[in-house]
């Protein structure tokens, strides 16, 4: 029996938005083949450096740790050598140089389209490494189709070596709602709109600090999440008024209960690969507002209230429109489960095995 190997570099990292997905596709692939749903013909196992930090309970595919290198070094020396001769899956953006036989998923093309969130370094180094992977791979994966135009436009990828594989959010309902964070921060319950929001420029930090700027007293608290430095944002708080909450980094059972408990969710992106929090938020019966950019409208279709995420007074008007509008909240709220159920992560193993099939059987290159 053939083996496919998934590179399990992710293991190695902190969670963030490409972690999840890779973490979230490996469980859902785990129970498709449990639950008997699929017939394989090839043995799924993860290869990953020995500093493995996110322990992942796994009853189907086996993890092994290999080599002695760590992070880039052993992704680019070691893992060709471990996985030669088989098809090598990659779930983060990045792979191997030196492997022709190999998926690779790349979420979005940001390092072109919006550089101003990275190092130099990074920049060139992905720039690089896309520009490669592109031509070597045999296959190319992205989580939606503004992606794909992305990655078609700047990698110059053949359309018909893209394929298009959506995100989920069963996680997020998986998930035990921690309530205590609402004591820990002084927040009442269905009394605030909710951000999460980063300095990565992409998340328009700036665009909620002067749209909350002109919203002025609105009786509502606005609680801002994310690992934002608190000593940077501390530095917008002459400005803004009392009713701002800023509360740093959240478990994702906190970011659950803030989800289920809040009037409304705002998100105004400038930049999206595809957008998991807005579809958390909607999985959560929570209304949503996010930009007219990007991917967000192929995510949140008819479900969400659009803004020009340049323009902090539309901004702010759409967050009064949501407070002002009860019957606008609950068609938001319904039409979001709704939207919200177009999408899971055991589609997106079912539709990933596909592809692997497609491919297992063809010889290295």
């Amino acid at each position: 029996m053939e083996i496919i190997v998934i590179n399990g570099r992710f293991l190695t990292q902190r969670i963030t938005g490409v972690q999840r997905f890779a973490l979230e596709f490996v469980k859902a692939l785990d129970k498709l083949i449990e639950v008997n749903d699929i017939c394989l013909r090839f043995e799924l196992v993860i290869m990953a450096p020995q500093n493995i930090i996110n322990d992942i309970n796994l009853k189907n595919i086996k993890v092994i740790p290999v080599g002695r290198m760590k992070g880039h070094l052993w992704e680019q020396f070691e893992l060709p050598f471990y996985s030669r001769g088989g098809l090598l899956v990659n779930l983060c953006n990045t792979g191997p140089l030196l492997k022709h036989k190999q998926i690779v998923t790349i979420h979005d093309a940001a390092v072109y389209s919006k550089p101003e969130g990275f190092t130099k370094t990074f920049i060139y180094w992905y720039k690089f490494l896309f520009k490669i992977l592109s031509l070597i791979a045999c296959r190319i994966v992205t989580v939606s189709e503004f992606s794909k135009k992305e990655l078609v436009h700047y990698c110059k990828v053949k359309q018909n070596k893209i394929r298009v594989i959506s995100e989920g959010w069963e996680h997020i309902q998986r998930t035990d709602a921690d309530l205590d964070v609402f004591r820990k921060h002084n927040i009442s319950p269905k009394k605030y709109i909710l951000a999460v929001s980063s300095l990565n420029p992409n998340k328009n930090f700036q665009g909620i600090v002067k749209a909350i700027e002109s919203l002025g007293n609105i009786g509502t608290d606005i609680v801002i999440a994310g690992g934002t430095n608190p000593k940077i944002f501390s530095s917008f708080n002459d400005s803004l008024p009392n009713s701002v909450k800023y509360i740093g980094y959240v478990t994702d059972e906190e970011l659950k209960a803030l989800y289920e408990e809040a009037i409304g969710f705002i998100y105004p992106s400038l930049y999206e690969g595809f957008g998991l929090p807005p579809l958390e938020a909607m999985a959560c019966g929570c209304p949503v507002i996010v930009s007219n950019v990007a991917s967000l409208p192929e995510v949140c279709g008819d479900a969400a209230l659009y803004v020009d995420p340049y323009s902090p007074e539309d901004i702010a008007e759409k967050i009064k429109l949501l407070l002002s509008d009860d019957k606008l909240k609950e068609k938001l709220r319904r039409k979001g489960l709704e939207r919200a159920n177009m999408f899971s992560w055991k589609k997106c193993a079912k539709e990933t095995l596909k592809v692997i099939e497609e491919h297992s059987c063809n010889e290295e290159i």
